[in-house]
């Protein structure tokens, strides 16, 4: 699955209301935050599992900013931001990394 079309699932997935995939972490409750995940964290993760997790923060910003319009060259460029920027900082939270490319 391409990071585009990766992107727009997260988008529809997170409108719909419907949870969707980060990396997981023990815990007894099953409850998570999207804060509690570091860039590390994201960056361990392979192929699709990254793309969505990557995805995910799109699509989690994208609904707490409250449009609907994205543009998919803009979302593209800042996934590469984000990667390169969580590889030089692996213990940033990843959500902030997210929002600190998209500002």
């Amino acid at each position: 699955m391409t990071i585009k079309r990766s992107i727009v699932v997260a988008i529809i997935t997170l409108v719909s209301g419907v949870t969707s995939t980060l990396p997981v972490m023990a815990q007894d409750t099953g409850v998570r935050k999207v804060e509690q995940y570091s860039c590390k964290d994201v960056m361990r993760e392979n192929g699709s599992a990254r793309d969505t997790a990557v995805a995910f923060l799109h699509g989690f910003l994208l609904g707490k900013s409250g449009t609907e319009e994205f543009n998919l060259e803009t979302l593209t460029k800042q996934t590469d931001a984000f990667i390169d920027l969580c590889l030089d900082n692996p213990a940033a939270k990843a959500v902030d990394t997210m929002m600190k490319v998209k500002s």
